[in-house]
């Protein structure tokens, strides 16, 4: 009986990991779908990505259900509950960030009649960047592998930089020309998205060497920082 409740929760866990794998694949996407409607001024895009959060909530919402079941009847030892902890915990640091994409949509659609602002390659580089970072910290949860969840977090540095040089960038906008006040505040809480969503991978990678050792850590970010536009 034993067994057989054994091999039961391991394929209950291996189905988690693979609800987690897509749902991180769609935020992806969504992360650099956002920013490239935002580039090419792709208003279907934008709209397709801004409606299609109602899918990463909707996918969040069932694995957390099917996670907690999975917690009521399967009898998870030790190391069980940490995965089924951080697959919840996971879950919604991808909910958050699809969010995050979100606003950015929103911000591409509103910006849809207005003039092109000068072309800002670091924002499309944080895109990048923090997508990357993304797909690599979900792949080290999925298997547990610790070495690579400490090292992710260091590249935020990146997305660091290239936030303050977005701002500079923005801010001399604004200063040069009033006109561009509006067109540079936007694209300002664009790259602030993008600054918070790598925070939020920062935060999986956390959950992650969490799962595997039982140590709670903390990457030198504080959690607590303004929400998405």
């Amino acid at each position: 009986m034993a067994r057989e409740i054994r091999v039961t929760l391991d394929r209950k866990i291996e189905d988690h990991f693979g609800a987690i794998s897509e749902l991180g694949s769609i935020v992806e996407k969504a992360i650099k779908g956002s920013v490239n409607a935002l580039c090419d001024r792709d208003l279907e895009l934008a709209r397709k990505i801004y409606a299609n959060d109602q899918v990463i909530n909707k996918k969040r919402y069932e694995l957390e259900a099917s996670a907690l079941i999975t917690v009521a009847t399967q009898q998870p030892m030790a190391i069980d509950l940490r995965i089924l902890a951080s697959i919840l915990d996971i879950a919604g640091e991808l909910e958050r960030i699809g969010d995050y994409a979100k606003g950015i949509a929103r911000i591409a659609m509103r910006l849809d009649d207005l003039a092109p602002l000068q072309e800002l390659a670091q924002i499309p580089k944080m895109a990048e960047i923090t997508a990357d970072m993304l797909h690599r910290a979900i792949y080290a949860f999925i298997k547990l592998d610790e070495e690579s969840a400490r090292a992710i977090p260091k590249e935020d540095d990146q997305i660091d930089i290239l936030y303050n040089e977005v701002y500079k960038e923005l801010l001399d906008l604004m200063i040069k020309d009033q006109k561009n006040i509006d067109r540079s505040t936007f694209h300002l809480w664009v790259a602030h998205n993008l600054e918070r969503a790598a925070d939020r991978v920062t935060n999986i990678c956390e959950r992650t060497v969490f799962t595997t050792t039982g140590e709670l850590i903390e990457f030198g970010r504080s959690d607590d920082e303004a929400d998405a536009f």
